[in-house]
């Protein structure tokens, strides 16, 4: 199951606190105390894992190790161990605690959330030529806190969109080694899958209904991973009783959700189009032609050799040309 939607706290390290000592030595007689280490930090790192996230499933909290006290001897406590937290590369993290966001889009990029607290001074740190026998310190600061939520929205090339059932997964399984599940019922999909084509990534993106940005279906949980696509494909069932509606349907959802999404690159595919006649297909084309203002259109069926080499054509075609 991708988990693609959670909320954690984090806790920076806490400082450790100084020390109070003194030299038992005749000839170093005077305070030795010494401070206290760093608390350590919380940092988010984007990863390649896509399921990244379900880490965080169960567990919610997560704390960086604290510093260590200082000690006798002028003996500097440990600072804490940070604790690096993985996340899948486009993830949105929201900062619940301070109302603020930012992105993880750069693979092995960290970026810091929770600063650990500084160590206490020890006594050593506050001898003076009127107080040579201190026997003050300071305790270590507290790291910060804060509560994260985390939103991953797929960063794929191509983004499958349709309604369910239309044979995206098919499609997309049939070029790559992805296992995208498939079955002969609407909403076989219940989470995105990848897919590469040589070094093109395509998701399919869970089957889309009317009402699909207000909620309904498997509603807006889907739509926000096709806001990272950089183009679309949109797949429509060649046995459909009314293409143009399929299309409408699905273009009104992309719309209502961002109306941005309408203006990413966008190519038309028919499916399943060796299940009825090349008549039907010529008048499925002819309509969204129409009805689109001449987008290109291709005809799909992953039991035909000729359309999925010219499908194949075309993507080389894209990689070739920067997937746009």
């Amino acid at each position: 199951m991708l988990i693609d939607n959670v909320t954690i706290k984090v806790r920076a390290g806490k400082g450790g606190k100084g020390a109070v000592a003194f030299s038992k030595t005749k000839m170093t007689f005077g305070p030795t105390g010494a401070g206290g280490g760093r608390g350590g930090n919380v940092y988010l790192e984007a990863v390649t894992d896509l399921g990244a996230l379900r880490h965080f499933r169960t567990k919610k909290s997560f704390s960086a190790e604290d510093g260590r006290d200082g000690r006798a001897s002028f003996r500097d406590g440990h600072d804490g161990k940070d604790l690096i937290l993985a996340v899948p590369r486009g993830t949105v993290v929201h900062n619940l605690t301070l109302n603020t966001q930012f992105e993880c889009t750069k693979i092995g990029e960290r970026v810091l959330v929770a600063k650990g607290g500084n160590g206490g001074k020890g006594n050593f740190h506050y001898k003076s030529s009127i107080n040579t026998s201190p026997k003050e310190s300071q305790p270590g600061l507290p790291g910060e806190a804060c509560s994260l939520h985390l939103e991953l929205k797929l960063i794929a090339d191509i983004g499958l969109v349709g309604l369910p059932n239309v044979g995206k997964s098919s499609f997309l399984n049939e070029i790559t080694s992805a296992k995208s599940p498939v079955a002969d019922y609407a909403f076989t999909t219940l989470e995105p899958y990848l897919g590469a084509y040589y070094g093109l990534i395509l998701a399919d993106i869970p089957g889309l209904i009317e009402g699909a940005s207000s909620g309904k279906g498997l509603g807006i949980q889907f739509l926000r991973h096709i806001e990272r696509t950089r183009t679309l494909f949109h797949f429509i069932d060649a046995t459909t009783k009314d293409p143009v509606k399929d299309y409408d349907v699905i273009r009104r959802e992309l719309g209502a959700h961002n109306p941005l999404l309408l203006e990413k690159p966008e190519y038309i595919f028919i499916t399943k189009a060796d299940l009825v006649e090349k008549k039907q297909t010529s008048k499925i084309i002819q309509a969204l032609s129409a009805h689109t203002k001449n987008k290109e259109i291709f005809l799909l069926s992953i039991y035909d050799n000729a359309k999925m080499t010219a499908l194949k054509k075309f993507l080389n075609a894209k990689i070739k040309n920067g997937a746009n």
